[in-house]
């Protein structure tokens, strides 16, 4: 059967997170993956929903459309995690997985995706938020999770679509494809107006 909406670029996803691959390749959209290690830096002044799309676009500023294939549209995005006005990123190692999990526990926090597409001629960047709330996790749940799953490369140190996600989010509240990593449907429809004339 015949994809309903075929983009006219040569689409490069730079990012090498395997849950943003997946969810590109769900929606239908042909794309290669390539990556410059960028740093995610920022300024202390940035407002919290702006954060994620600075970081999104100096990603695509560390390509140069001259080494590309012509026609090329470059993907960059990052996911950041917001508990209030405090940032939680990474995890180093499972200790810092597990607090991070207990500040979680028993709140609503914000998952922020800045999404950047950009061609030789053309840029545009959104951003978008979704709200998740965790119950009350025991110490047990959060060890079990932490030492199975070993949620390292991912902000706040969570997968909502692995166990902690099933047994622990009671609400969410926004684009849940935003919160493994791609706000797709978002991403669709930017796409497809990127294409307008």
């Amino acid at each position: 059967m015949k994809h309903p909406y075929s983009f006219p670029y040569h689409i490069i996803l730079a990012s090498n997170s395997p849950r943003r691959q997946m969810l590109l390749k769900e929606a239908g959209i042909n794309f290669e993956v390539r990556v410059i290690p960028t740093g995610e830096t920022y300024p202390d002044y940035l407002e919290r929903d702006k954060v994620s799309m600075y970081i999104a676009a100096k990603k695509a500023e560390a390509f140069s459309f001259d080494d590309l294939p012509e026609n090329s549209l470059i993907i960059t995005a990052d996911t950041m995690v917001w508990l209030g006005a405090k940032s939680i990123g990474k995890p180093k190692d499972g200790a810092e997985a597990m607090a991070m999990l207990q500040q979680l526990s028993g709140n609503t926090h914000l998952v922020s995706t800045g999404v950047c597409l950009k061609t030789r001629d053309k840029v545009r960047i959104f951003n978008v938020e979704t709200a998740v709330t965790f119950r009350t996790l025991t110490s047990e749940e959060i060890v079990f999770y932490v030492n199975t799953y070993k949620p390292f490369d991912k902000a706040g140190a969570y997968g909502i679509q692995e166990w902690i996600g099933f047994i622990g989010v009671e609400k969410i509240m926004g684009s849940y494809t935003n919160v493994i990593g791609l706000p797709v449907q978002k991403l669709y429809m930017e796409l497809k107006r990127f294409c307008e004339p």
